[in-house]
């Protein structure tokens, strides 16, 4: 006849025990009340795979402890409280369900008779000891335990290994299935070995994670108490405060790739000493980074009307070259970008290159930034230093833009010819990605480390002469500046030099009477330039020698082409007598 099973969940139960069990489940009840209904005095105890109460065959194993019925108490909300003595291991075969009961035939599993043997007891010998390893990370104390191996036989010590340990099902029904009882207590040991090999890894694992915690715990304390102790002796300005330099990083505009650079920059930052030199040049970086204009830009309109005006009242003459900007100012207002050639003016010294890309940013409402690349030999000047080294900083184009505190200034680079080549690199092969409107976009300075857009930015050359490579050529149009004519240099010296000169001596305009006659002369017989840079000069100076004269009183005077020989005359024959050796020491 079959046995009815009543399926346990997370539970185990080894022979020779008598077990009270706590029964709540409406088919557990059900299997105890159809077993007693039956007359059957015993009941099968098995294991379970799944979580909630088993459906079918595969949900239970196929190995239980038998045991006999000791006692029945029903309770009144339904549920049974149950006392059984088992007696014995089975297998079960031929298991069946019936409305959710389960019924099956067993096989008594024959267990040797060697609970007595001296390697029985010595293996639960050794099972204690390395129980009593295993206590201290497993948070269970021994002292049940050894009570268990004092006074209670054999199967009472497995079922209590087996509880106290928490061992997963599985290995429990193993040592169920085993023959002898130092078979089973031999599955016990090494599973109880693995357990705490593994309860010593994840021992270290945690003294460590531990101790790095109490460091950095540690570190952060010294630091708050840095912090006071510089609050109290007045050092502490309130930008040292990491807590206010990460809410700048997070309100700030840039771009998420350079956002992720500064928070982890911020965080090394935060887990050093404020004392520290890596730590204050992390926080020189972060403030560079900071500084830099992301997202800011002039919103000025484009005004041709205005932008001629301002050309004109500025320049003087050069009729081509105002037209040739206004048509890329034309442009620049259709597209509203930068799009367009970039500009550069080549022609003598003094003709008004650099004047002009003064009053184009004047022109187009923009700030203004000049950078001379006279003598350059290092690519370092463009693309900045690695913040490794000592002293480093970021290119003349960023600090540019730092100081402008926008993204599309007219940023004017002067005496573009004059760059040198030599060992520490090409400065001309950095400004060619500069001024490349296809790889400007993502230009990154050695120094910030992350991509910056100077795309809108207006970039305008200035040279002497052609004397650069084809490369850089081709990446600008360039527009030469011919020398004055007589009648544009008077009208230049009327409308601006005159007025110059006056300011630098501190003449009153209204004291100086000159005649075009008398520019003329000056410019004819005083200079031999085809710029303006040399009537200037000589203005100054005949102004200089009238002060001179008139006991630096600025009385109206009248300079004629005589007067202006004469107060040219001495400084004329000096620098004669100077260029043939008559020298006089004094």
């Amino acid at each position: 006849m079959k046995e009815y099973i009543l399926p346990f969940r997370d539970l185990v139960v080894s022979p020779g025990l008598t077990v009270p069990v706590l029964v709540d489940n409406s088919m557990s009840v059900s299997c105890i009340k159809a077993a007693a209904k039956a007359g059957r005095q015993t009941l099968v105890l098995v294991p379970q795979h799944s979580w909630a109460y088993p459906s079918n065959v595969d949900d239970i194993y196929t190995v239980g402890t038998i045991g006999e019925v000791a006692q029945i108490l029903s309770m009144p909300d339904g549920a049974i409280h149950l006392l059984m003595r088992t007696t014995g291991v089975v297998s079960l075969k031929d298991v069946e369900v019936n409305d959710g009961l389960f019924t099956a035939n067993t096989e008594i599993i024959t267990i040797a008779d060697d609970m007595e043997s001296e390697q029985t007891l010595a293996l639960r010998d050794l099972v204690a000891d390395n129980m009593q390893a295993l206590a201290s990370s497993k948070r269970f104390k021994m002292d049940k335990l050894r009570s268990v191996v004092a006074n209670y036989p054999l199967p009472a010590f497995v079922d209590s290994v087996i509880q106290t340990a928490d061992l997963d099902t599985d290995v429990a029904v193993k040592v169920l299935r085993a023959k002898s009882w130092t078979e089973k207590l031999t599955i016990l040991l090494e599973e109880i070995k693995l357990m705490a090999e593994t309860a010593k890894i994840e021992d270290s694992i945690n003294r460590r994670i531990h101790q790095q915690m109490e460091n950095g715990r540690r570190e952060a304390i010294l630091q708050e108490k840095m912090r006071a102790l510089q609050k109290e002796m007045g050092e502490d300005d309130g930008e040292v405060d990491t807590a206010n330099l990460r809410k700048k990083i997070m309100r700030s505009a840039m771009p998420s790739e350079a956002k992720e650079k500064a928070m982890a920059e911020w965080k090394r930052m935060r887990s050093m000493s404020p004392m520290s030199n890596e730590g204050g040049l992390l926080k020189t970086y972060l403030d560079e980074l900071l500084a830099m204009p992301w997202g800011k830009t002039e919103t000025t309109p484009i005004d041709l009307d205005k932008a001629r005006t301002v050309l004109d009242s500025e320049h003087s003459g050069m009729e081509g070259v105002k037209e040739r900007i206004l048509e890329h100012i034309a442009v620049m207002k259709k597209t509203k970008t930068n799009r367009g050639s970039i500009l550069c003016f080549v022609g003598e010294p003094g003709v008004g290159k650099t004047s002009l890309g003064k009053s184009i940013a004047n022109a187009l409402g923009r700030k203004y930034q000049r950078i001379s690349l006279g003598g350059i030999s290092d690519e370092a000047h463009f693309r900045g230093h690695r913040k490794t080294y000592i002293g480093a900083q970021t290119g003349r184009i960023m600090d540019a833009l730092k100081r402008c505190k926008t993204n599309n200034p007219v940023i004017v680079l002067d005496e573009i010819d004059k760059m040198g080549r030599d060992w520490r690199g090409d400065p001309e092969s950095a400004l060619l990605e500069i001024l490349d409107p296809e790889q400007n976009k993502t230009f990154r300075d050695h120094y910030l480390e992350v991509d910056f857009d100077l795309s809108n930015v207006m970039f305008i050359a200035t040279a002497n002469s052609l004397n650069m490579s084809n490369a850089l050529k081709d990446r600008m149009e360039i527009i030469e500046i011919p020398g004055y004519s007589m009648d544009e240099k008077i009208k230049i010296a009327r409308e601006h030099l005159i007025e110059r000169a006056a300011h630098d001596t501190g003449w009153e305009m209204d004291n100086i009477v000159i005649s075009d006659n008398a520019i003329r002369h000056l410019i004819q017989n005083y200079t031999s330039e085809q710029g303006v840079r040399q009537i200037q000069r000589e203005l100054t100076a005949i102004l200089r020698r009238a002060l001179l004269e008139n006991n630096c009183e600025d009385v109206q005077t009248e300079f004629t082409p005589e007067k202006i020989d004469a107060l040219l005359a001495l400084r004329k024959s000096a620098g004669f007598a100077k260029k043939i050796g008559f020298g006089v020491r004094i």
